[in-house]
């Protein structure tokens, strides 16, 4: 048996749900899915899912089937299995060519595992097949995250209005990429180490720092852990003020949400833009919304912010990048995968080697503000991979960017790298 499919058995004999579906992602692509789609099957049974079961066991009784391995295919994209849906409904297309049934959900499953280069391939093959939707939208969009400016730009230019109003937020999002894209162009190399200039093209937000670590060696400016410190959201504020200004923007205020952590960072804001703070309120115009990570925060709180007012900036300062919010910020700090608040429980190594639990700061966030703007704001200089950043890089970027900025419409978050990869830990 080969090792890959072997290692697989042993796993779902041990019941390692997680374990086998980390190991099948990984080498789905070299097994056969007629010997995983019975693993599969099995790891949905653990799980629950009963339609992801019946799927994998038709695939299972005639693995030559186009619709049950469709079926498998769909059911592996509902439930998060994108390479493994992949492999099947290749398979699938194989044994039909030319079906744009399977076509659009093999692209859709290729996009979902961010293989936008693949996705393209995919749909420009079937060219003459394409209808404008969303068939030409995939293919714009995934030109665009695949780091193909001008073909989404020409492929964008050429979509009529789609029929299905359903489609009109894809469409309008669209545009605004595109030209976000095209904006950021001007200000930047936009290559697959322009982490600021795609992330605006993105999702229309300006990030202020680079994680000074790892950057050669895959995370290409996030972060997958941080523990962050005072120092930094002092530095973060500073870099938040030299953003709106040179953006040209004047708030009058800054708006605090009801987090403990939130509040402490926008106490700090507001007395270091020289500000007055209020609570916040949905419809405040000119306005700096200041939130610590809203990767907590609760539903009424992320729809109250979905819907962008005009003069009312989101500034967030440590943005999941791995498990969006669902909610873009105007301005983020930095990006991470997981990250501990100064003010949260961290860890630390003694003298003796030992690693000790300190727990959280609980103290009042009028406190914590204070300690903000007392730290050392000087960044850390990391391991020295990270290209230099100065002020006047980010300032000299938001101001080629600014007519774009802040953009209008929903602050909706991409769930995607794009064409600037960065490693992902568990």
């Amino acid at each position: 048996m080969d090792s890959d499919l072997a290692k697989a058995h042993e796993l779902a004999r041990a019941g390692d749900v997680a374990g086998l579906m980390r190991h099948l992602r990984f080498t789905a692509g070299r097994l056969p899915v007629r010997d995983t789609a019975p693993l599969v099957g099995r790891a949905a049974e653990l799980m629950g899912f009963t339609d992801l079961v019946q799927a994998a066991s038709a695939v299972a009784a005639d693995p030559r089937s186009p619709q049950a391995l469709y079926d498998y295919g769909y059911a592996c994209v509902e439930h998060g299995a994108f390479a493994l849906a992949a492999v099947a409904l290749r398979e699938a297309l194989t044994l039909v060519p030319g079906e744009m049934v399977i076509v659009r959900e093999l692209a859709t499953a290729l996009e979902s595992d961010y293989r936008h280069a693949e996705a393209v391939a995919l749909l420009a093959e079937h060219e003459a097949l394409l209808t404008p939707w969303p068939d030409r939208y995939l293919l714009a969009y995934n030109a665009l995250l695949a780091g193909d400016i001008d073909r989404a730009v020409r492929e964008a230019s050429t979509l009529p209005a789609p029929d299905d109003e359903r489609w009109l937020p894809a469409r309008d999002g669209l545009t605004r990429m595109v030209e976000r894209a095209q904006a950021a162009r001007s200000a930047g190399p936009m290559n697959a180490r322009d982490l600021r200039g795609w992330h605006f093209a993105m999702t229309g937000g300006v990030l202020t720092t680079l994680s000074p670590f790892g950057f050669a060696a895959g995370m290409t400016g996030r972060y997958a852990y941080t523990t962050d410190s005072f120092g930094q959201c002092h530095h973060a504020l500073l870099r938040l003020r030299a953003a709106l200004r040179s953006a040209g923007r004047t708030p009058r205020t800054v708006s605090l949400l009801p987090d403990r952590g939130d509040r402490a960072l926008g106490l700090a804001a507001a007395r270091l833009l020289g500000l007055p703070a209020e609570p916040f309120h949905p419809a405040r115009t000119d306005t700096v919304v200041v939130a610590y990570d809203l990767g907590n925060a609760s539903d009424d709180l992320l729809s109250a912010l979905y819907e962008r007012v005009s003069g009312q900036i989101l500034f967030e300062h440590a943005t999941c990048w791995t498990n969006p919010s669902g909610v873009s910020a105007d301005i983020s700090t930095f990006l991470h995968q997981v990250a501990v608040a100064p003010w949260g429980e961290r860890m630390r190594y003694t003298e003796d080697g030992e690693v000790e639990k300190l727990p959280p700061d609980d103290r009042a966030p009028e406190a914590l503000a204070a300690d903000i703007l007392a730290a050392d704001p000087t960044p850390d200089p990391g391991d020295g991979e990270t290209p230099p950043d100065p002020d006047e890089a980010l300032t000299a970027f938001v101001s080629k960017v600014a007519p774009l900025w802040p953009t209008q419409g929903p602050r909706r978050s991409v769930d995607s790298p794009g064409p600037v990869p960065s490693s992902r830990f568990a």
